[in-house]
């Protein structure tokens, strides 16, 4: 979701872009130490269940290639052969109502707002007329199809969970009037958010949703619990004494190799506003939370939402979390694990680092926000074994960029930083935790552009999408991101196999670099996926160059970072982003998506209704195959 509003970070922290120009002006190769093996991080995970049904085995099988060489840079690294032979998509057919793919390729459309998560159950086809209920909405998957994950069912190839993020839904959009102005209404918009658990099965070669003990949606009023060392603190309290509820503008994903989906809260803020009287606390104002917000009017009617309301003091405090969920129980409660910190969450990739440890990399997604990691106490199999959650015990630590390319993870850590104990706003580590980016100011991380998605290839490079920033200063020749309407995509390397507190960096591409080559120009970078080959995919959400006289719809890319060719092989409709990434094991099918079609308004689009059917444009999942059957990307 594209939100460049006002700026919350006042922390006077040295900006990204002095950095960059200091290290642009003399750029060079990064020397890297011996890439991550392929092979051993497969052996950290061997034997492990969900892996055995397939959950993880997509993303992290051994390159199909060459295996992964060591020394050199991601983008500067030879390969003998490049990594896709796809036709891209030109910018002709990329800027219209329809989905325009690769020649080589073809799409179908899966689970559009209001296909009811059992067959059967109410459905909503965008008749411009009538809108579902609120109860009706709640058996529906909802709107702002977000990240996404495909947890395998047998084999997998064929049958599987798909948990779907559904971030967001203009009243517009969704109501059809500009603002709330009953209880139905906001419940209606509240059950159109959080997260779709659907059962899907290829069935005569056509993806479908199936009946299924394991479907449920999760929501804004669906029970919630809290893990971690925030669990039980007074911040996650209100005066009222109402048991958490609810998950909100879930934007980006991760897994776990246990099986697991992780679902990122975002811009939780802007479902809260005030009713009546009211001044921010310097936190609250961190956050970006207003008497306003986006204008949702949840406040008017639900006073969980209402800032002004004493009675419900910190029910702000319990968003911003990132959310465990099983694909596979439809009974778990979904559990917010507090010890990843409290940030808008983009996304959560897990990989597993030295000694096992789960390793969790997130972007802030925010102007001038930071860039975080979690590491496990110890090794993720043992501390299971042992009862604890390995999302619950550990470190998270925040990234400082320095001009010579390297980089330190700070720990941060109330009783072993002495600059978390200086701050005038920060008294504990439950305070850390609660009010993290109040703790990145104080240690005096890296503000950056940003930062939204990140993955991590098979060789350990971790790639972060710096969607853009449009209140960047300072432009200047040397420094072509100033202003950054395009955005670029980082790439850095961690010591110690994914656990060490230094690391390397480079730029990976400057979007605006790419506009004048037809088939790859982009901008404004946001989905990241590495697959097991090395594969970079690259979707876009915000502002795209014009080429040819087209002006681009957002789109979805492939990168070679061994050759640094980057290909498009897909467009959305008008007015849409381009999102969530999940494959098959075998990786012969892609499940992406598009949200906000066409802003909601029919008059751009009636996807994935045919155009000039005036019905009202869905959010939905694209089903994306090749032709001859081959791996996506290739």
């Amino acid at each position: 979701m594209n939100h460049d509003n006002d700026i919350t970070n006042q922390s006077g922290n040295r900006p990204f872009e002095s950095i960059l120009k200091t290290r642009m002006s003399r750029r060079h190769t990064l020397t890297r130490g011996a890439a991550l093996s392929a092979t051993g991080f497969l052996a950290a995970l061997a034997g492990n269940k969900a892996l055995m049904r397939g959950a993880v085995a997509a993303a992290t099988a051994p390159a199909s290639g060459a295996a992964a060489s060591g020394g050199g840079t991601a983008i500067a690294q030879a390969r003998r052969s490049s990594l896709f032979n796809f036709p891209a998509v030109p910018a002709a057919v990329s800027g219209g109502p329809e989905p325009a793919i690769s020649s080589t390729y073809q799409y179908d459309v899966l689970i559009p707002w209001g296909t009811p998560i059992q067959p059967g159950g109410p459905e909503y086809t965008g008749d411009p007329n009538s809108r579902p209920t609120a109860a009706q909405q709640a058996e529906q998957v909802g709107l702002g199809h977000d990240g996404m994950w495909f947890f395998p069912i047998g084999r997998g190839n064929d049958h599987g969970m798909l948990a779907v993020n559904l971030e967001f839904g203009t009243n517009s959009h969704l109501l059809g009037k500009e603002a709330p102005t009953s209880p139905e209404d906001v419940l209606l918009s509240q059950h159109a958010h959080g997260v779709a658990v659907v059962e899907i099965k290829q069935i005569n070669r056509k993806w479908q949703v199936v009946r299924s003990d394991k479907a449920r949606r999760i929501h804004v009023n669906t029970p919630v619990t809290f893990s971690g060392p925030v669990a039980n603190s007074p911040l996650l309290q209100t005066p009222f004494g109402n048991a958490p509820l609810g998950t909100v503008n879930n934007c980006a994903n991760g897994y776990t190799p246990w099986g697991t989906y992780l679902t990122c809260e975002e811009n939780f803020n802007g479902y809260f506003g005030a009713s009546g009287s009211w001044t921010p606390t310097e936190a609250q104002a961190r956050y970006g939370l207003s008497e306003s917000g986006f204008g949702y009017g949840w406040h008017l009617f639900d006073p969980r939402f209402d800032l002004a309301n004493s009675s419900y003091r910190n029910e702000e405090n319990r968003f911003g979390w990132v959310v465990e969920i099983d694909p596979m129980n439809a009974s778990q409660t979904p559990v917010k694990r507090t010890a990843l910190g409290r940030v808008k969450h983009e996304n959560a990739q897990l990989v597993v680092g030295s000694g096992g440890r789960a390793v969790v990399y997130m972007g802030d997604d925010e102007r001038f926000d930071y860039c975080y990691k979690f590491v496990s106490r110890a090794n993720w199999r043992s501390m299971i074994a042992r009862g604890i959650s390995p999302l619950d015990e550990g470190d998270l630590y925040v990234a400082k960029f320095n001009d010579d390319g390297t980089g330190e993870w700070i720990l941060l850590d109330y009783d072993a930083n002495p600059a978390l104990q200086n701050s005038s706003e920060l008294s504990s580590q439950e305070e850390v935790l609660t009010f993290t980016r109040v703790a990145g100011d104080a240690v005096g991380a890296t503000p950056m552009d940003r930062p939204e998605w990140t993955t991590v290839a098979p060789d350990g490079s971790v790639y972060w999408a710096l969607t853009n920033n449009s209140r960047r200063e300072e432009p200047n020749a040397p420094n072509p991101l100033a202003p950054n309407p395009f955005g670029h995509i980082l790439v850095t390397k961690d010591s110690n196999n994914q656990v060490g507190t230094t690391f390397t960096w480079d730029i990976f591409v400057l979007a605006k670099d790419t506009h004048s080559i037809e088939q790859s120009a982009f901008g404004s970078p946001d989905g990241l996926w590495a697959d097991a080959d090395g594969r970079l995919f690259i979707q876009t959400d915000g502002d795209q160059p014009i080429v040819n006289g087209v002006k681009l719809n957002d789109q979805m890319l492939v990168a070679d970072p061994g050759s640094g060719e980057i290909r498009r092989i897909f467009a959305g409709v008008a007015g849409c982003e381009v999102t969530g990434v999940a494959v098959t094991p075998d990786r012969r099918t892609m499940f992406i998506n598009l949200q906000h079609p066409g802003e909601g308004d029919p008059a751009l689009t009636n996807f994935p209704a045919p155009t000039g059917s005036g019905l009202i444009p869905r959010d939905a999942t694209v089903v994306i195959t090749k032709k001859d059957g081959g791996i996506i990307g290739s």
